[in-house]
């Protein structure tokens, strides 16, 4: 066989086909590359983008990466893990307390713990040189400030103080605010609408506004596994009118193995940001010219989100679904039917005049679908209905809470409703769940922290289908065999949920998918069918997602493969490489 002659090719053509057969049982049907294919089919995409340097055909994760995916144990969390959650708060008064005595003009915030620790807000007033009288600028905290307060925290902590709750009325802690002077206190304890009020002490040296829990004493924490680890500028309250604070944040462990590990952790999410791979691999871009948080789709990003839509689509049909499409903007009526403009209106985009009515552009899909369900009489034999979309809406974020993929203005819900019969909803959890487990393993998430939500103290619908809608979701649950926590009173208002964190190749945890019942919205839009009996009853409306957002997951995914996406998601499947000028005709020939 001469090299280079169009035999030559032919026979790469057949290693290529061969390698795919091998491939072909990891590669979902929806997208599967016939075997009859010919070379072309590959050429076409091959000729058009540039895949990551890597020769393996169903890579998951970068070759550095792998050993990690291999050696990663699962940390805790706090969903998981009330010791833990427990140190981090009580680590964050500690810290608060440390701030303090290191910089007296400090005054606190709130403290909160977060997914990987914990951070507190302090504001640092102008002060007086005592001497001089002159105006000193207030304190920007340093790398060197914050090895200062470690060193506090490790005194505090070895000095073993008892952390106690006491109650107090509330003119008795806004007595003692005052008397230590600190304002932000004063409105934190008006925004607190319960009593009596409780506060959580540091022995006798400090004390701060808190519901709790914390450890029994500072000595129960592990000095060793607290890392404090950057300080970033916040506004209090979010609003950009008010004071600029320093946030400080700070991750704790159980012990100084975890740390070990979650630092290990976060260097290897260096390496696999989304951000950093997107305009590596010229996947897509945040163009600032045009506003923050709007994402452009490169060809070979939009390559990608192609085949996932596709998946989904097919997936969703073969499960059962109807695709459906809505508007992008509505009269802005329909938001107030819905509650949206009364309860979400912060996070909504300003209204637009259309001959004298005012349109919204939509922050959610879901009161489309019940105009559509609504436009028909229904029958109790017409349900189960499952809708899905890839519905594209438009919330307003601030500037400063942007990032990426990962919270943005503008992004596609891979959203779906389903209207159904009461004693039908346990099944169609099943279902949701079932759907959910195959279309995130075809990805490589198949590690999933479970969350279920019952009833807050606020809420719509009557005590019994609360009760029975939680016991559905409950018995689904059971029904997967899946492992789950409860987050009692966690609900939404208008219904329980189950929410699903997934763990990537780092051990890191995502919130993605989400299960919910609304007993609200089926009344505010008088939704019926009618019964068996001839008699109007209101369906059950579920919500679900299972990416979450296109957006957001395909950040995930980035960072999860480290950009070497799986074969059948690679933007290149094989290069035609011709050796000699004397075949470039029919490598274009075949590239058609």
């Amino acid at each position: 066989m001469k090299l280079g002659s169009p035999s030559m090719m032919s026979f790469i053509a057949v290693l290529s086909a061969t390698a795919v057969r091998r491939a072909s049982s990891f590669v979902p049907a929806a997208v599967k590359i016939s075997q009859s294919a010919s070379t072309a089919s590959f050429a076409t995409r091959s000729s058009q983008i540039f895949r990551p340097q890597n020769t393996r055909f169903m890579a998951t994760v970068a070759p550095d990466a792998e050993a990690t995916k291999e050696e990663v144990e699962d940390l805790p969390t706090n969903e998981n893990d009330d010791e833990l959650l427990r140190i981090r708060h009580s680590s964050a008064h500690v810290m608060a307390m440390a701030v303090q005595q290191a910089f007296p003009e400090a005054q606190v915030t709130i403290g909160p713990w977060i997914d990987n620790g914990f951070y507190y807000d302090f504001y640092f007033p102008e002060t007086k040189d005592e001497e001089t009288g002159d105006t000193i600028e207030s304190r920007k905290l340093s790398a060197q400030d914050l090895k200062k307060v470690k060193k506090a925290m490790d005194k505090i902590i070895g000095k073993n103080y008892p952390i106690t709750r006491e109650e107090v009325t509330r003119e008795e802690a806004e007595r003692r605010i005052k008397e230590i002077g600190e304002p932000f206190k004063l409105e934190i304890l008006e925004s607190i609408k319960t009593e009596p009020i409780t506060i959580y002490k540091i022995g006798e040296e400090w004390w701060d506004l808190c519901a709790g829990p914390h450890v029994e004493s500072t000595g129960k924490l592990p000095k060793k596994a607290i890392a404090l680890q950057s300080v970033a500028g916040a506004y209090w309250r979010g609003d950009e009118s008010r004071e600029m604070l320093q946030r400080i944040y700070a991750t704790a462990w159980k012990n100084p193995p975890q740390l070990k590990q979650y630092k290990k952790m976060m260097e290897e999410a260096k390496k696999r940001d989304h951000r950093m791979l997107g305009k590596k691999l010229d996947l897509f871009s945040i163009q600032e010219d045009a506003g923050g948080g709007l994402v452009f789709w490169h060809p070979k990003g939009s390559a990608i989100r192609r085949n996932i839509e596709d998946f989904w689509k097919d997936a969703h049909v073969n499960d059962g679904y109807d695709l459906v499409y809505s508007p992008h903007i509505a009269n802005l009526n329909l938001w107030k039917t819905s509650g949206h403009f009364d309860f979400y209106q912060e996070g909504m985009f300003d209204q637009m005049e259309v001959e004298n009515e005012s349109y919204q552009i939509k922050p959610m899909n879901c009161p489309f679908h019940c105009l559509m369900y609504k436009d028909e009489l229904r029958s109790y034999r017409d349900l189960p209905i499952r809708w899905a979309e890839l519905g594209t809406v438009y919330r307003y974020e601030r500037s400063g809470t942007l990032h990426g993929l990962m919270r943005v203005r503008g992004f596609t819900q891979d959203d779906a409703h389903i209207y159904c019969l009461p004693e039908q909803l346990q099944d169609e959890i099943v279902g949701v769940l079932d759907l959910t487990e195959e279309i995130l393993s075809r990805f490589g998430f198949d590690k999933y922290d479970i969350m279920l939500s019952t009833r807050p103290d606020k809420s719509v619908g009557s005590d019994k289908i609360w009760d029975d809608a939680t016991v559905a979701l409950e018995g689904a649950l059971k029904r997967k065999g899946w492992d789950y926590t409860v987050d009692e009173g966690g609900g939404a208002f208008y219904g329980p949920k189950i929410d699903l964190k997934i763990r990537d190749a780092i051990g890191r945890t995502w919130q993605c998918s989400t299960v919910q019942c609304d007993f609200n919205l089926p009344d505010r839009f008088g939704l019926e069918y009618i019964s068996a009996e001839g008699a109007k009853e209101q369906p059950i409306m579920v919500h679900r997602a299972i990416f979450g957002s296109i957006e957001r997951f395909f950040g995930i995914l980035v960072e999860n493969c480290a950009g070497d996406f799986p074969l059948w998601l690679a933007p290149v499947q094989l290069r035609l490489l011709p050796v000699t000028d004397a075949v470039q005709d029919y490598c274009h020939e075949v590239a058609k």
